[in-house]
């Protein structure tokens, strides 16, 4: 057994499986699909995953409780209470990955992040390139119980924000508010997944679909990343990123971080809160 760091904020199949017996290593399956889908990620995680994974449940545990928003970001206590039955130390190395290859494990590397887990990497192309590179899988009956970890989380506030500091941010030249949904959806003319909630999006916020971080399901190079960002962002300001429910968001976030974007932060609430009737402004194109 080794203890190992890693090498980058993406890590490959092969690296993972290079060290998969590292003894400080801590895999996070993080698979979320939209409930319109009627996929389960728990079920699906139980089926199929990467030997030794563990399930990250952002959407019915590693959340805040009585939120009528879905998976908003809890406090400290409970995410150092959750992260710790799953076994997370200190000092142990995470690596993050989904079923869909990287849809819903960027929320959970945001979530580790903004707590100050700081070695936490995703895995490039996610269960969807372990497959492909016909790598083992395991399965269970239940969910284990882990030898209880010494985690202790310490949020950064800067890396969640709500409406009002978005509010404020759509006037502010210093920032950028960047919606992660797909252009159909920015501009009004598809349904909202969820019923209620109005069509357009942020007057002044720019749109960057998430999907065209991606090409043949793994995340774009970092030199392409920024091509696709320097258009729309500087390094100077502050970006904020949206989507439907905070999830895709954090996917555009992490490339940016991955590819030298530092200002970084999430809107929690995203459009499940901003697109309810109300008073938020929101515009059609």
């Amino acid at each position: 057994m080794t203890t190992l760091k890693l090498p980058d904020a993406l890590v490959s199949v092969d690296w993972l499986k290079q060290h998969l017996g590292a003894e400080n290593l801590v895999i996070f399956d993080a698979s979320w699909h939209m409930p319109a889908t009627g996929r389960d990620g728990l079920e699906e995680w139980q089926q199929a995953h990467i030997p030794g994974a563990r399930f990250f449940d952002f959407d019915r545990k590693i959340c805040a409780p009585n939120s009528d928003l879905p998976h908003m970001m809890p406090d400290e206590a409970i995410f150092s209470h959750e992260l710790r039955e799953l076994g997370l130390k200190q000092d142990s190395v995470v690596v993050v990955y989904d079923s869909m290859g990287m849809f819903s494990s960027p929320r959970a590397w945001w979530m580790l992040h903004t707590m100050g887990c700081d070695d936490v990497a995703l895995l490039d192309g996610g269960l969807v390139a372990w497959y492909e590179a016909g790598n083992a899988i395991e399965s269970v009956s239940g969910v284990p119980e882990y030898e209880v970890g010494d985690f202790v989380a310490s949020m950064n506030p800067e890396l969640i924000t709500d409406a009002a500091t978005v509010l404020a941010a759509l006037d502010d030249d210093s920032s950028c508010v960047l919606d992660a949904r797909p252009a159909p959806r920015f501009s009004g003319e598809a349904e909202e997944p969820r019923p209620g909630l109005r069509h357009g999006h942020m007057p002044g916020a720019l749109n960057l679909p998430f999907a065209d971080m991606f090409e043949h399901g793994l995340l774009k190079s970092k030199s392409e990343l920024r091509e696709i960002m320097a258009p729309l962002i500087a390094d100077s300001k502050r970006t904020i990123c949206t989507c439907g429910s905070g999830v895709t968001a954090c996917v555009v976030a992490f490339a940016a971080y991955y590819s030298g974007y530092q200002n970084l932060a999430i809107y929690d609430g995203s459009w499940c809160e901003w697109g309810l009737p109300g008073e938020l402004p929101v515009v059609t194109d």
